[in-house]
């Protein structure tokens, strides 16, 4: 294989991992927008009695996001909320808060 080929095999792989993978800040900015007025960022919110979300696993929270979006886990609140998100909005999410460290 010439060394050309290989150079922009690499960097192709490289451009697509990064495209792909989740942005925190995008996350972040998301998890305020809609879910921390009730679930709160590291503690629960004061206003409901919802669980806090930080430090929660990230496949777990991608499952019941796209499972409530998908209105296969019934929520009334949840399918509402969630049955906006894209599937890049929910990776974000649930990496933001994965990464987190909840307030005791």
């Amino acid at each position: 294989m010439n060394l050309r080929l290989l150079v922009t095999l690499l960097l192709t792989m490289m451009f697509s991992a990064t495209a792909q993978a989740a942005s925190i800040y995008a996350g972040k900015a998301k998890a305020a927008a809609v879910c921390a007025q009730c679930h709160g960022i590291r503690s629960t919110s004061a206003d409901a009695p919802f669980p806090p979300l930080a430090g929660r696993d990230k496949e777990y929270l991608e499952m019941a996001l796209k499972q409530y979006r998908d209105k296969t886990r019934v929520s009334d609140i949840m399918n509402n909320i969630a049955g906006s998100l894209s599937d890049r909005d929910i990776n974000n999410i649930a990496s933001y808060y994965s990464r987190l460290k909840p307030y005791n």
